[in-house]
């Protein structure tokens, strides 16, 4: 279901993360950690402010298996909340610096965004995609090739994480595919510090491993992050 999880288009949330380089705002509702979550905090609710390097930390460290993925395994752009806009529409509104004209069947039309992978302002809603930060082939490798297919429809729409799903440009986006921060990163200098920490939100956030080449290169970008931190809200 969709929520007020971007408040604004352009300003830096001090609630939700604080990177180096300034991302559309974003925010979440609190959701109840299970038993035994190696994110959840010693209250039991979101684990608030933790550095970059402590949350990659939290990582768990396993070997990835690509066996059995298929796309389709993950459904879609579904309208959870039956407004007639699916995910890909909802993100596009919440992201929009200029907001679309919404016409019938939710078709938008106008309206400009910020695509801070390559830092450029894109005025074609068709010239976007919308991004799992996490791939989700990353996802199948990581852990999710064990869930259930309604959890991974719930990982594929996640509407309601802080930085699961982004609006960017088709160049990188398609550079990107399924590879991890060790194979690719955003070519903008200053989304470097923002998509690292995005990347572990989203891992912690759904209880997803990390390999060894990965956590290595999360490592070394971490360390040019001084001020980055995260709070992981893990998913329902």
């Amino acid at each position: 279901m969709f929520s007020a999880r971007r408040l604004a288009a352009v300003a830096c949330p001090l609630l939700v993360l604080s990177a180096a380089a300034c991302t559309p705002g974003v925010s979440h509702q609190d959701a109840k950690p299970s038993p035994g979550d190696p994110t959840a905090s010693p209250s039991g609710g979101a684990d608030d402010g933790l550095r970059l390097t402590d949350a990659i930390g939290r990582l768990k460290v396993a070997r990835e298996v690509r066996s059995g993925y298929e796309r389709d395994k993950f459904h879609l752009w579904t309208d959870a909340d039956h407004n007639g806009c699916d995910t890909r529409k909802e993100v596009l509104l919440a992201e929009a610096v200029k907001k679309p004209r919404q016409g019938k069947s939710c078709k938008l039309t106008g309206g400009s965004w910020r695509s801070y992978y390559d830092d450029k302002t894109v005025t074609d809603a068709r010239k976007l995609d919308i991004d799992h930060v996490v791939p989700l082939a990353e996802a199948w490798d990581s852990g999710a090739s064990k869930w259930t297919p309604d959890r991974r429809e719930q990982y594929a729409n996640d509407l309601d994480g802080e930085r699961s799903l982004v609006a960017v440009s088709l160049g990188p986006n398609r550079t990107k595919g399924d590879k991890d921060p060790a194979e690719w990163m955003p070519p903008a200098k200053d989304a470097t510090c923002t998509y690292a920490t995005d990347w572990v939100t989203a891992k912690l956030r759904w209880q997803l491993s990390a390999d060894r080449a990965e956590i290595k290169a999360l490592r070394t970008t971490a360390a040019g992050c001084k001020d980055a931190t995260v709070t992981v809200t893990p998913a329902p």
